[in-house]
């Protein structure tokens, strides 16, 4: 697979977990009543799952984004 693609594919699969996971809290805790819409807890808790997701994501990188070439040297 191409690695450019594979780079993008990769950026836009943790655009969406990064999303649905902040917006499915912000639910809660907007259900729950701890902070109103367009406040500043709202802004915290999209930033704040926006940085856990860029360090699981450059943790996880090395796995996903590794060459062809080096995985299949790596099984021999």
């Amino acid at each position: 697979m191409n690695r450019t693609f594979r780079g993008v594919a990769y950026v836009s699969v943790w655009v969406v977990i990064w999303g649905t996971v902040a917006s499915l809290m912000d639910w809660m805790l907007l259900t729950g009543e701890v902070y109103e819409s367009a406040s500043s807890g709202q802004a915290v808790t999209f930033i704040a799952y926006g940085a856990a997701t860029v360090v699981l994501a450059t943790r996880l990188s090395g796995r996903f984004l590794a060459d062809a070439d080096s995985e299949a040297a790596d099984q021999e």
